[in-house]
């Protein structure tokens, strides 16, 4: 029997401890730092490494990693050097979600099929070659923000407003320091998900994210 500790506040993070406490291997399921409809809750905050890895050494857990900012932190790797059992991409692999920029040029070099892009650090450039290339087109801050950072473009002028709000205005922060801007793939889009630990793959249930609709009225 083991404890588990689920980093996070969210949905997610609720629904990753009440599937664990349906474990018979799982004795206790605790949160940090949870929220109103979790119980067992830890007040620390999910940056703080050192007071999350010392209450899942105290509290004999297993630790699961539910938001994006601590995995792209580095947290799995904290814990990895303490011995300290842990479920999550390290810091290099989480890097695939924490950077657009990074997960483009990694699909580039392995030749994985994936919408055409450009990548700019100057708002004037990417204004420029929105204006070349036209509209429907996706705008999305390279780094992570919170899965609102993606911008589906009608027209040539929404845009280029969302390269202010982006790039100038940084409602993003240091996320939208770079740009990538995609072109916009029309049909359905579906989400294949799998667990690996470099060697065995798991494939979990598919599912479908639905965006937007462009509506063409004539």
């Amino acid at each position: 029997m083991r404890n588990v500790l689920i980093v996070g506040s969210g949905g997610r993070e609720h629904a990753l401890g009440w599937k664990c406490s349906q474990s018979k291997e799982v004795e206790k399921v605790y949160y940090a730092p949870g929220n109103g409809g979790t119980q067992n809750n830890a007040p620390l905050k999910t940056s703080d490494f050192e007071g999350l890895a010392r209450f899942a050494q105290e509290n004999s857990c297993f630790t699961v990693v539910g938001p994006e900012n601590p995995l792209a932190e580095g947290i799995v790797d904290y814990f990895s050097d303490r011995d300290l059992p842990i479920f999550g991409p390290s810091k290099s692999t989480a890097r695939l979600e924490a950077s657009k920029q990074w997960a483009k040029e990694f699909f580039a070099r392995h030749g994985i099929p994936t919408a055409k892009c450009y990548i700019s650090t100057d708002p004037d450039k990417a204004k420029d070659y929105i204006v070349r290339k036209g509209a429907p087109i996706v705008v999305k801050a390279s780094g992570l923000s919170a899965g609102k950072g993606s911008v589906v473009c009608r027209t040539i002028e929404e845009a280029l407003q969302a390269i202010d709000q982006i790039m100038v205005k940084k409602v993003f922060g240091s996320s939208g320091d770079v740009i990538v801007i995609e072109e916009f793939l029309e049909g359905e889009e579906v989400s294949f998900i799998a667990l690996t630990d470099g060697r065995d793959v798991m494939p979990l249930a598919t599912s479908q994210d639905h965006k937007l609709s462009l509506i063409h009225i004539s």
